[in-house]
């Protein structure tokens, strides 16, 4: 079984390319080589394969490398399934979870995230919590996602040590935690990854 996270950039008109494609690619770059795991196409939509266990707090930390630009935000599809046909380019692969990430992000309305798989009940769980969790998200400030950002890209690391990293103290990232409801999307995460794994 793999993960496939479909999105496309929203407001990518509102400004220059150059303030959000690196962040992208850079962010993307932790998940493995592009063409071949993920790949930017049609100008402002992308493509990510990965570890299903990884799927869910990856489309998190996406979002917060976007949100941390004030502008910019993502929305985001996640299909689990398999992968029958792997090619070259990821965009030329293909499997029940290029399927399910397909259907699922051209299902998306209002909301910036959600995920399918081959279980109504997983889904139907999984995302009244994606939702919720939503409710927050996508309101995190620049700040509170660049906090978050480096907590998802160094999860070991003690609040301390983030303050350093960000030149912040150690209070600002008690609150920007608290703010950008942290704990929680760790919580709903750990929900996830147990029951992915029943799949």
């Amino acid at each position: 079984m793999i993960a496939v996270i479909t999105g496309d950039i929203i407001n990518s008109k509102a400004g220059e390319v150059k303030s959000w494609l690196p962040l992208l690619k850079e962010t993307l770059s932790i998940y493995g080589n592009t063409p071949k795991h993920w790949e930017i196409y049609r100008g402002d939509s992308f493509q990510l394969s990965l570890d299903p266990k990884k799927a869910l707090l990856a489309a998190i930390h996406i979002k917060s490398t976007l949100k941390q630009t004030k502008t910019f935000d993502v929305r985001m599809a996640i299909g689990l399934g398999e992968e029958t046909y792997s090619a070259h380019n990821i965009t030329e692969s293909n499997g029940s979870a290029y399927v399910n990430s397909g259907e699922c992000f051209e299902n998306l309305k209002k909301d910036s995230l959600a995920l399918k798989t081959n279980s109504e009940v997983i889904d139907t769980t999984l995302n009244i919590m994606i939702r919720l969790a939503l409710l927050t998200v996508d309101n995190w400030s620049s700040v509170v996602s660049k906090v978050i950002k480096t907590a998802i890209e160094h999860p070991n690391k003690p609040q301390k040590d983030l303050a350093k990293r960000l030149n912040r103290s150690q209070s600002n990232i008690s609150e920007a935690f608290k703010r950008g409801g942290y704990e929680e999307i760790i919580t709903m995460n750990q929900f996830y990854v147990k029951h992915i794994s029943t799949l």
